[in-house]
């Protein structure tokens, strides 16, 4: 076959006057040579601008990811001030701000407590009680000074055993001997672990103090966690990590028994302010201690207006400022 078409090529390339077109031809007509290149794509059209290839000359490299860095450890611990004993000396704080009754107030030298625990019966456990201590006449304690940056008083004997940490406008209470206080001829068993403070409704109007302030306090537990996890190795650093570990769920647990706290956060800004303090107690901080103020069960104050700058209709268009 391939014979036959060149024969009948023959007349056509006896027209071809020169023998580079007739091998040009052949190339073309079996594949060979330039046929068997690929082709070369069309040049841009001038005045059409073309991307200059990667890393050409004038062209900025590409940027390089940046690899993650560590956060810088503090150079100091972050201290905030710790509340005095006085600021919730005579004031009536309630359990999670809703029942009981506990008072703190200063007896000559020392300080006194009275206090009323609330809990369930032992017989009908769904029925409440109140068992208050020492019949409702005060209750000595003693002062155990400052070990984790807060005051701290303790009721060491007696039927319950309890420890104070004095915190701003209010008391975290922790039993010494067990969590549950029994009062058989009472009936009673209470758990006065928890936050004694506030009600609820003098708390709300304070939200936005509140929530200012945890941020605060916040970035204090994580500056000095990492300092202390760099100072600290081994053995000592483990019970620290621990703790750390713990300290999200342990506010959650004890804050979420306290009246309304999703709408003002006061028992969790008090607990991260005292975890703050203890992390720097343990850094070698003295920490000194906050000016007595108003507790945070006072009323907020008065916001003033802000000046309004305008134009009085009713004083033939002069300027005046609103008090």
């Amino acid at each position: 076959m391939r014979l036959t078409r060149v024969l009948l090529l023959l007349p056509v390339l006896a027209s071809v006057p020169q023998s580079a077109s007739a091998q040009s031809f052949f190339e073309e007509l079996f594949g060979i040579g330039r046929a068997a290149k690929p082709p070369v794509p069309p040049r841009g059209v001038p005045g059409t601008p073309v991307a200059p290839p990667p890393g050409a000359p004038g062209e900025a490299p590409p940027p390089v990811a940046e690899t993650p860095r560590a956060p810088p450890v503090p150079r100091q611990p972050v201290v905030l001030k710790a509340p005095s004993e006085d600021n919730v000396m005579g004031q009536e704080l309630l359990l999670n701000g809703l029942t009981g009754s506990l008072k703190l107030e200063k007896s000559g030298a020392g300080t006194t407590a009275r206090i009323t625990l609330p809990g369930t019966k032992i017989s009908q456990p769904v029925e409440t009680c109140k068992v208050p201590l020492n019949g409702g006449s005060p209750v000595a304690v003693s002062s155990e000074g400052r070990p984790e940056g807060v005051a701290r008083f303790e009721i060491a004997g007696g039927e319950c055993p309890l420890r104070f940490e004095i915190l701003d406008g209010a008391v975290l209470v922790k039993p010494l001997a067990g969590a549950v206080c029994t009062f058989a001829a009472a009936d009673c068993a209470t758990t006065p672990t928890g936050l004694w403070g506030p009600a609820a409704a003098s708390l709300i109007p304070r939200a936005g103090e509140f929530e200012g302030a945890r941020g605060g306090a916040d970035r204090a537990v994580r500056e000095n966690y990492k300092l202390m996890s760099q100072r600290l190795r081994g053995q000592d650093l483990r019970p620290v990590v621990t703790e750390q570990a713990a300290f999200s769920s342990d506010r959650e647990q004890l804050c979420r028994t306290y009246a309304r706290e999703g709408a003002h956060g006061f028992c969790n800004l008090r607990f991260t302010e005292a975890r703050a303090l203890a992390l720097a107690t343990r850094l070698g901080v003295t920490v000194s201690t906050a000016t007595p103020s108003a507790s945070a069960a006072a009323p907020p104050r008065p916001r003033r207006k802000p000046p309004v700058e305008g134009m009085n209709p009713d004083a033939g268009g002069s300027p005046f400022v609103e008090p």
